[in-house]
């Protein structure tokens, strides 16, 4: 039998090429005139777990982005790993921040450079090609499923009305996902938990017109900077959330969860310096470690307004708007929350200007049971590859779709996350790591063997 190293060796080139079609398209849910490229790298996702050995692989329509379905039944009698991942991606604005186009992959420096090359496309293709290995050497202990969505980076949507109506298809013992992180390259980790999601979009309105802001200004209400002094008054100056009843269900973490966060490896000069600033700021009396893993925060994600092309426009803009989401730990309730920010958003709008607040999607924050079989068997897959144990953590990040599978399909599921902080995903020059990505398909084949055991 070829080893999983030399199987990887044998075949870095064509797993790289094979990757690199699916990273070419461009899989945007959130624009729509995308739409023909979902359907485009849902049916190449087909075509590339046929080859890898699935049974039967499919396209499966919804109201939005299709679904991609595969399975490989080797004995019904046997446990079943259902793995998850979704093919869409990030828009690539602002496009003039990348070195590289966007969707055509280059590798420098150890890295892929593509947007999608990490999330969640890379991370994704790895079970792929761990499947694909365990198939070559009829070695495949157990019963694999696949399915893909393309709306994971905008709510997951049809992605829960299609689990709902597919329960009985979706039978499995355990649900493999690979969208988070670890440490460093060598400092493997386990996600435990994600925060749960809450999205929000308001609006403020003042004149019915853009006025010159000569004439006007001083007298009218400028919406833009109404929205400001709003956005800036929904933290005290403690950095906690000002919101009613937003901490009202926070779940307080164990002293036994803080100590585990606490052996986590972190430099904060080195995470500084990763994203070039000279502070670090948040909720008063918590690490950095705990604000953005077990604390729930509140961040403006993007804010515009009036006139923002090139040279000067002199106006009182009638219009300003922002998006804002909202990460949630355990116990908070998304949609509660999105109601509390909308009421008390709207009851702070000043009488000058007219004030809407929408909630837009959301998801409920997941813990992982570290008791289970299959986190037993991920934590032995990376001892076995990394040759040192991962270190349990929680993950600041949100998948939505995660809890929904535990509430509707009744599986918990596990993270084996292979990024790193510093892959950039949601912003320009998305990148992955050739290492972690090899590493990944090792990783992930030492799972099945320890999951079967």
């Amino acid at each position: 039998m070829t080893t999983i190293l030399n199987y990887i060796e044998n075949n870095k080139q064509r797993f790289l090429d094979e990757l690199f079609e699916l990273l070419r398209i461009p899989s945007i849910s959130a624009l729509p005139e995308h739409a023909p490229d979902m359907l485009r790298c849902a049916e190449k996702w087909v075509e590339l777990l046929k080859k890898a050995g699935v049974d039967k692989a499919e396209v499966c329509p919804t109201d939005g982005p299709p679904i991609v379905y595969a399975e490989k039944i080797i004995d019904k009698t046997k446990p079943t790993v259902l793995v998850y991942g979704h093919y869409d991606v990030m828009p690539v604005d602002p496009k003039n921040l990348w070195n590289t186009e966007p969707f055509e992959p280059v590798v420098k420096e150890g890295r892929i450079w593509c947007r999608g090359a990490n999330d969640d496309k890379g991370q994704s293709f790895m079970h792929a090609k761990a499947f694909e290995y365990m198939m070559e050497n009829g070695i495949l202990p157990c019963n694999v499923k696949f399915m893909f969505e393309g709306e994971e980076e905008c709510g997951s949507g049809n992605m829960l009305k299609w689990c709902a109506a597919n329960k009985e298809r979706l039978t499995a013992d355990v649900i493999l996902v690979s969208d988070t992180s670890m440490f460093g390259q060598q400092d493997p980790s386990i996600t435990t938990g994600l925060r749960g999601l809450a999205c929000v979009e308001v609006e403020v309105t003042g004149p019915s017109h853009d006025l010159h802001s000569g004439l006007f200004g001083g007298a009218v209400a400028n919406p833009a900077n109404v929205l400001c002094s709003m956005i800036a008054s929904l933290h005290d100056e403690k950095g906690r959330v000002t919101v009613k009843g937003f901490y009202d269900d926070v779940e307080e973490v164990s002293a036994a969860d803080s100590a585990a966060l606490a052996k986590a490896p972190y430099n904060e000069e080195d995470y500084k310096n990763a994203v070039k600033v000279n502070k670090l700021t948040g909720e008063a009396g918590y690490s950095t470690q705990e604000r953005t893993g077990i604390r729930p925060t509140l961040d403006v994600n993007g804010i515009w307004s009036g006139f923002t092309g090139e040279g000067s426009k002199t106006i009182v803009p009638s219009k300003a708007f922002a998006k804002i989401s909202m990460r949630l730990v355990p116990n908070q309730d998304y949609k509660k929350i999105g109601q509390l920010f909308v009421e008390h958003f709207e009851s702070i709008a000043p009488p000058t200007v007219q004030v809407k607040a929408s909630f837009h999607h959301g998801g409920p924050a997941y813990v992982s049971p570290t008791d289970s079989k299959g986190y037993k068997a991920a934590y032995a897959a990376y001892t076995e590859a990394f040759g040192k144990e991962p270190v349990p953590f929680r993950s600041g990040g949100s998948i939505p779709i995660i809890a929904a599978f535990d509430q509707i399909l009744g599986i918990k599921s596990i993270l084996m996350g292979f990024g790193l902080d510093s892959d950039a995903i949601h912003s320009p020059n998305e990148n992955y790591y050739l290492f972690n990505f090899y590493k990944g398909i090792e990783t992930i084949s030492y799972f099945y063997k320890h999951f079967v055991q």
